[in-house]
């Protein structure tokens, strides 16, 4: 089999879902530079890959696909190595709303409306600051209530859960008011510090 092709930016915090899914699996894949914010803007043959302009698109064997949470599926499911989807049907479900649950409420909250809006906006708008982090508050209580006993998320096993919990956190705690409320949350902090730990997630951090 041919290496698998991830199109995305290394800043990219869906980009990287995927990467520590296929540095978990033990899987080579190539990188293609892909910045949807550049200045020339999306190239078109892109669009091919994903007909949205997003990041990541992959590739494997002729076999395209887009958006994170089947690319990560495709890449356990497809690939040998460690399973990272457990097989009790409820722990599936809950590794699942988990999943669900950031995309909806936590990425755009954590990433954009604190991460973003502290770091790159002059002046930032301190209103939405705010809403992002009752936002992110309600993420971690959930989180918390959902945190099985076990070093990860869901169980004694690594889950794409924690895959994709792991890089919309760390992307949040690049501010002060990221940091300051997981120190709130012992068990979702003890859990990041370890799988912020693991090889795969720092192999996958950018460096700046």
């Amino acid at each position: 089999m041919a290496e698998p092709i991830l199109y995305g930016a290394d800043y990219s915090v869906y980009v990287r879902i995927a990467r520590m899914t296929l540095e978990e699996k033990g899987i080579g894949y190539e990188l293609v530079p892909l910045d949807i914010f550049a200045a020339d803007g999306i190239p078109a043959w892109y669009l091919e890959h994903h007909p949205f302009g997003r990041i990541p698109a992959f590739e494997h064997d002729g076999f395209r696909l887009f958006e994170t949470g089947a690319i990560a599926r495709y890449v356990d499911e497809a690939f040998d190595g460690p399973a990272l989807q457990p097989t009790d049907p409820r722990l599936r479900a809950r590794m699942n709303q988990i999943i669900g649950m950031l995309d909806a409420y936590g990425y755009r909250a954590m990433v954009w409306d604190v991460a973003v809006e502290r770091l790159e906006k002059a002046p930032p708008d301190e209103a939405l600051i705010a809403a992002g982090l009752r936002q992110a508050e309600t993420v971690f209580k959930v989180l918390t209530s959902c945190k099985a006993k076990g070093p990860w998320l869901i169980s004694e096993q690594l889950t794409l859960a924690d895959l994709h919990a792991a890089p919309i956190i760390a992307y949040f705690l690049k501010v002060s008011e990221g940091r300051d409320l997981l120190a709130r949350f012992a068990d979702i902090q003890d859990w990041y510090a370890r799988v912020a730990d693991r090889a795969s997630f720092v192999r996958t951090e950018k460096v700046a």
